[in-house]
């Protein structure tokens, strides 16, 4: 099985390294760089999206958008152009379901079938090989995919068999996760503001029924001044949010916690710029709580 990988970005790049461990590997980045490292570790580059089709089985991509998706599939010199009947597309971007599915639809009129298969646990998972990965599709599909999604972790969980269906998991895992951050970021401004020590805040959650991922991995990292969230930018959170309270709205399901966490999330990019990382929600809630909640 021959395997590509478009988009080599923080998340991308940790997932194709783990493919590139048990698998000749094909890339494709618009950041030479990026390429250029993948090379020197064994990968084989590949000069346009059709180039990279014509010599895969298996196209896997992790890009910013669906948008991006489309245009690596459909825009000129595509994958599109490159495929043939039989061929597996997956997409690993956290998208929109509904532009996923039509996508799908396009190439399974030429008998070449998509998956979605997003991820969750982070970079650190991902380059672990303990990552999540939630997979919808064609179930044949998937069976013949699977082997190369172990490939990259053991936790593989087949959603159904409707695309789309794993990227609005996602979706509703990030709602979930952006919200438990900024609730627990705070709740650790408060109990800054009331004079008490992060390491004494930390501990006490970690405790008690109020303790989470970001309870348990943000504040020990902030005591440490180390970052907890990587490289994964703002506006992707903002992005993913955006998209989780639009199903919601879609399927009438009542979403005023998540909207919240929404509203947050623009107010961070629009204070701190498009370049912020989920990583400066921290300095959102210092400053709008007018204190500092990593100890000095």
């Amino acid at each position: 099985m021959q395997i590509g990988y478009i988009g080599l970005g923080a998340m991308g790049g940790a997932l194709a390294r783990r493919l590139l461990l048990s698998h000749p590997l094909r890339v494709l980045d618009l950041d030479r760089g990026a390429v250029a490292a993948f090379e020197k570790q064994g990968a084989i580059a590949s000069a346009s999206p059709a180039e990279l089709a014509r010599s895969c089985d298996v196209i896997m991509m992790c890009l910013p958008r669906s948008a991006n998706v489309r245009q690596a599939i459909f825009g000129e010199n595509g994958l599109f152009d490159g495929l043939s009947a039989g061929k597996i597309v997956i997409d690993q971007t956290s998208g929109n379901p509904a532009e996923t599915a039509a996508m799908a639809e396009q190439l399974s009129q030429h008998d070449v079938t998509m998956l979605d298969a997003p991820v969750s646990g982070g970079i650190g998972g991902a380059e672990a090989g303990t990552i999540a990965i939630m997979v919808s599709g064609p179930r044949a599909t998937y069976d013949d995919a699977r082997p190369a999604l172990l490939s990259i972790s053991p936790n593989v969980e087949y959603v159904s068999n409707r695309i789309g269906d794993a990227q609005a998991l996602k979706l509703i895992n990030n709602a979930m996760s952006a919200g438990c951050r900024l609730a627990t970021l705070e709740a650790a401004a408060l109990g800054r503001k009331l004079g008490l020590p992060l390491s004494t805040i930390a501990e006490v959650l970690n405790r008690g029924q109020g303790r989470n991922k970001a309870s348990k991995v943000m504040l020990p990292a902030l005591m440490e001044g180390k970052p907890s969230a990587g490289s994964f930018a703002l506006s992707l959170m903002l992005k993913d949010l955006n998209l989780a309270t639009g199903l919601g709205m879609k399927c009438d399901a009542p979403m005023p916690i998540a909207n919240l966490v929404r509203a947050l999330l623009q107010a961070g990019v629009n204070r701190l710029g498009d370049k912020a990382l989920l990583e400066d929600t921290v300095r959102l809630i210092d400053t709008m709580s007018s204190t500092r909640i990593a100890d000095a």
